[in-house]
């Protein structure tokens, strides 16, 4: 009995570590706007551009790829596996 209740309050406070984290907001377009022309002329035709944003801190394209399990950010890429980024400002 002891056994089973240990057991079960092990696996209980086992899973609660598993929490999913939040996607950061680091969008810098507005979310009706949607992905700029010549985006879409540059981005391979794998990834979902309609949520694709500019992060400040490298000032390249991001989307959010909706897995199975999470959300995550990834670099919009080229067909050539190329990071598509704004230029530099000086």
């Amino acid at each position: 009995m002891i056994r089973t209740i240990t057991l079960t309050l092990a696996a209980a406070f086992t899973l609660s570590a598993c929490a999913s984290a939040p996607v950061e907001d680091v969008s810098s377009n507005p979310a009706d706007a949607g992905p700029p022309p010549e985006l879409i002329g540059l981005a391979a035709s794998n990834q979902d551009i309609s949520t694709a944003r500019i992060r400040p801190e490298d000032g390249c394209y991001w989307y959010e790829h909706r897995g199975r399990v999470e959300t995550t950010l990834l670099p919009v890429l080229t067909p050539s596996g190329q990071r598509i980024c704004l230029p530099a400002q000086t």
